[in-house]
């Protein structure tokens, strides 16, 4: 098998240009690295990239990603920072590229919260929020088979604008960890539907997401679905496309009526509204 160092073009907002090589390994890495001297706008943070062609295998820093109608869609976590690598198999060779990560470039959110306990949390509900976590943090890597279609279904029927997706987040004055959802305000009782098909793996009260549901859609997609009013499946339930799951609420630690939904793609948080976009409209990386 060959490996080719592809310098890429990035259509759309970030841009890097290059070219592309047929190379043995070692002077593709050698390429790769000479290539650091080009001028990159970077990746941006919480973003899903194109990588089009004919691929049979795809794979950022090393973890397999399986192509999408045959091209290769990266997940870019919403922290990530320095650099990914991306690597694609084309007609039995691979080809490879070191792509920077942007700067975070979303805005700062201050959020004035009248119950300063889901601020300042008490020794038991630090310890409550913990164990909260450690059943969550188990759902992201589960091995099984690929369920959802892209573009993803909207949550809300109608979608109304949404975002704060990558918001830095200050409440009553003191910094928090970045928005990793978007957050859609809508009447409280409005139906909340599956973005895709799949199995609820947890359906249950939490202390900071209020009434939650966790869906996995195989392939390491997760969706979440946070401060529902009511829940309308259980852990074990398998869901389709487009069903109810549970009813819009201001459970949790929330302000007001709203769904908070988010998305982990092979353990990266992106922004939900990049997996309801047509795959041809994403950023994209093309061969020159």
């Amino acid at each position: 098998m060959v490996m080719s160092t592809a310098r890429l073009v990035i259509l759309g907002p970030l841009l890097f240009a290059g070219v592309a090589l047929a190379l043995p390994v070692e002077q593709a890495l050698a390429a790769s690295a000479a290539s650091s001297s080009v001028e990159e706008a970077g990746l941006q943070p919480g973003s899903v990239v194109r990588w089009p062609g004919a691929a049979t295998a795809c794979a950022i820093d090393g973890q397999a990603v399986e192509p999408v109608a045959g091209e290769c869609l990266f997940p870019v976590d919403l922290l990530a920072t320095g650099s990914v690598t991306l690597e694609r198999t084309v007609a039995g060779k691979r080809q490879r590229t070191t792509a920077t990560i942007g700067d975070y470039p979303y805005p700062q959110q201050h959020i004035q919260l009248k119950d300063t306990s889901r601020v300042n949390l008490s020794p038991a509900n630090q310890q409550r929020a913990a164990r909260e976590r450690q059943r969550i943090d188990v759902l992201w890597d589960r091995p099984a088979e690929r369920r959802f279609r892209l573009p993803l279904a909207a949550p809300l029927d109608p979608l109304p604008e949404g975002g704060r997706f990558g918001s830095r987040r200050v409440f009553n004055g003191e910094p928090r960890n970045p928005h990793t959802g978007s957050d859609y305000a809508v009447p409280a009782g409005t139906p909340v539907l599956s973005v895709a098909a799949g199995r609820v793996m947890l359906a249950e009260e939490h202390f900071f997401a209020g009434n939650s549901v966790f869906i996995d859609h195989g392939d390491q997609l997760v969706s979440m679905y946070f401060h529902l009013r009511d829940l309308e499946v259980e852990a074990g339930d398998e869901v389709e496309r487009g069903q109810l799951v549970g009813t819009v609420g201001s459970t949790g630690r929330s302000t007001g009526p709203h769904l908070h939904l988010g998305l982990r793609w092979k353990n990266r948080r992106v922004d939900p509204a990049v997996m309801m976009t047509p795959p041809a409209e994403l950023t994209t990386l093309a061969q020159p």
